[in-house]
C-alpha cells in the first residue's frame, strides 16, 4: 500500500511536470522557432520591401512553395524558393527589364526572389489588393482566378475558399495565411 502511494505520488509529480513545462513550450517563442525557422531572412527581407510587401508574407510563401529550398522543383515545373514557373518568370523577367533571362537563373535565390516578389506585389495591385484573391492567383494563374470571380463560382474570401476548385489552391491559401500570422507573431 505504501509503495504504492509513493508510485502514486511520483507519477502525479511527473505529470504536473509534463503539464508545467508543455505550457511554458506552447508560449515559448525559442521554441516555435524551431519549427519555424526563417533562413534567407535578409534575402526575403530585401525582396519584399524592395515591392512594399510583408517580409513575414514573403517568408510564409516560401515555406508553403519550397520549405525554403533554393533548389526545389514542383511536378509541373515551378522553380527555387518562391516556385516561381519559368514562363511566368520570363513575363517577369522582360518586365522588370531583365536581360538574358534564363529559367535555371530561378534556382539563385535573390533572383527568384526578386521575380516572386515583383509577381506578387503585381497580382495584388492587379486584385485591389486583395490578399486572399492575390495568393489564389499565385498558386492556380490569374487566368483561373478571373474565371472564378467572373463566374460568381467565388468571391474572393477566405471564408468561401471551399468553392475553389482546385483543392491545392485552398490549401496554398489557407497554409500561407496560417503561416504568415505564425512568422508575424515569433519574428516581429
Amino acid at each position: 500500500m505504501f509503495i504504492n502511494l509513493v508510485r502514486l505520488r511520483c507519477f502525479l509529480l511527473v505529470a504536473l511536470f509534463l503539464v508545467i513545462l508543455s505550457i511554458y513550450l506552447a508560449q515559448a517563442k525559442w521554441f516555435w522557432k524551431i519549427f519555424y525557422p526563417w533562413p534567407y531572412r535578409q534575402e526575403i527581407t530585401v525582396a519584399a520591401e524592395g515591392f512594399q510587401l510583408d517580409p513575414y508574407l514573403v517568408a510564409a510563401i516560401v515555406r508553403v512553395e519550397s520549405g525554403f529550398n533554393p533548389c526545389a522543383r514542383s511536378r509541373v515545373g515551378a522553380l527555387g524558393l518562391m516556385q516561381v514557373m519559368p514562363e511566368t518568370a520570363s513575363w517577369v523577367a522582360k518586365e522588370m527589364g531583365l536581360s538574358e533571362f534564363h529559367p535555371s537563373l530561378l534556382y539563385n535565390s535573390q533572383l527568384n526572389l526578386q521575380i516572386g516578389c515583383w509577381y506578387l506585389a503585381h497580382l495584388l495591385e492587379e486584385f485591389d489588393g486583395n490578399l486572399v484573391v492575390a495568393l489564389a492567383a499565385y498558386n492556380a494563374g490569374r487566368g483561373n482566378v478571373h474565371k472564378w470571380l467572373l463566374s460568381d463560382q467565388w468571391e474572393g474570401t477566405a471564408a468561401d475558399l471551399h468553392k475553389i476548385p482546385f483543392r491545392e489552391t485552398q490549401f496554398f491559401v489557407r497554409s500561407v495565411l496560417r503561416n504568415h500570422k505564425i512568422y508575424r507573431y515569433l519574428y516581429e
